[in-house]
Formats: C-alpha cells, structure tokens, sequence
C-alpha cells in the first residue's frame, strides 16, 4: 500500500464533485439545464456558474492568483444572484468552458502549493480570514458536493434521471412500480408520524 497523500485525496474528490455537477448537464436542452425548479431558482446552468465563481475567488485571488478575465465580473451593482443563472446571451458552451478554464486555474494553485501555504479571504470574518491551502480544498469541496447535490435533485425533477456518475447510478435496480410503492410508503409513514406532531 502506497502512502497517503492528502493533498491529492483531496484533489480527486474535488474533481469527482465536478464530474458529477457537469454531469447532470449532459443529454438536456438548453431549456431543462435552466429551468428554476425550486421556489428560489436553483437551476443546473446556474449551479456551474456559480461554483466558477467560488473556484476562481477561493483558488485564485486567495492565494494571490488572479484570473478575473476568466469570468465576467461580479460588481457591488450586480443584481443578487448574479452568479445562479445563466442569461439568454451566455450559452451551455460559454459557462461550461470558463467553468473548465477556472478549473484549470484551480487545479495550477492546488497543485503548486504545500498544503499549508497561506491564503487570505476578505470576505470572511478577520478571525478566520487567513487560510491555508488545505482548508480552501475542504471549503471547495464540500461546496461543490453541496451543489452536486442540489443537481442531483433538480435532474431528477426535470427528467427523472438519478445517479452518483455516468455507468454508476448508485441506486438500488427497481422499476418505475417499486419506486412508486416506495414513495407511497414514506408518504403513509411521514403522514402516520407528522399527524401527531406538529
């Protein structure tokens, strides 16, 4: 068995998380990968963007990497939730390509510097502004795994389509009739409990 290696632990898993995330793009018109299905918007176009914009400020301006010709930029005038959807001017292929480019950026700082090289977030609270490599990996990654997430229940919503990766589902092997009666059996027994306690 080879040593552990942390860093790069850390690395893949971040790349499996968006894996996933451009994923649940694939096979989808370019009216289902925005289609806000949440009563906020949450919308599978606008997920890649907005994680484009974390990737580049946590890995990029943090460490002392800039790379805002990346993405367009996100001023104090911009409307709230800029960065969670995708306009009428910028295509799959525009949001995709700058995400794979902040990427590209993220993955150089990664793997340039130690585990325990310095950082600074401006936007956190002062006492805990100044960051190292390492917790800027676990911020990003649990980050893009929150977001995989939230894809993998706007996917289903909007096609029905579920799974962990592409030739992995991860999903136990039952037709459309088992999922229905599953789903009926959680109802009855959220309704059996729920009743009683409000």
């Amino acid at each position: 068995m080879t040593a552990p290696d942390p860093k790069k632990d850390l690395h893949r898993y971040l790349q499996t998380a968006r894996d996933a995330l451009l994923w649940k793009l694939e096979g989808l018109s370019e009216y289902d990968i925005r289609r806000p299905l949440t009563p906020t918007g949450t919308n599978l176009l606008g997920l890649v963007k907005h994680v484009s914009y974390c990737e580049l400020g946590y890995f990029g301006d943090t460490f002392g990497r800039p790379a805002g010709h990346l993405l367009p930029p996100l001023t104090q005038e911009a409307e709230p939730n800029a960065d969670m959807w995708a306009t009428a001017d910028e295509s799959r292929e525009d949001v995709v390509g700058r995400y794979r480019r902040v990427c590209a950026h993220a993955d150089t700082t990664i793997e340039s510097l130690a585990l325990d090289a310095t950082g600074w977030v401006p936007h956190w609270p002062a006492e805990r502004s100044e960051v190292t490599l390492h917790r800027i990996l676990v911020h990003m990654l649990a980050e893009t795994q929150r977001h995989a997430g939230h894809a993998d229940i706007v996917r289903e919503l909007v096609d029905g389509a579920t799974g962990l990766r592409d030739g992995n589902d991860n999903m136990p092997p039952a037709d459309l009739a088992w999922w229905e009666r599953y789903r009926h059996r959680l109802e009855r027994a959220a309704r059996g409990v729920g009743a009683d306690r409000v």
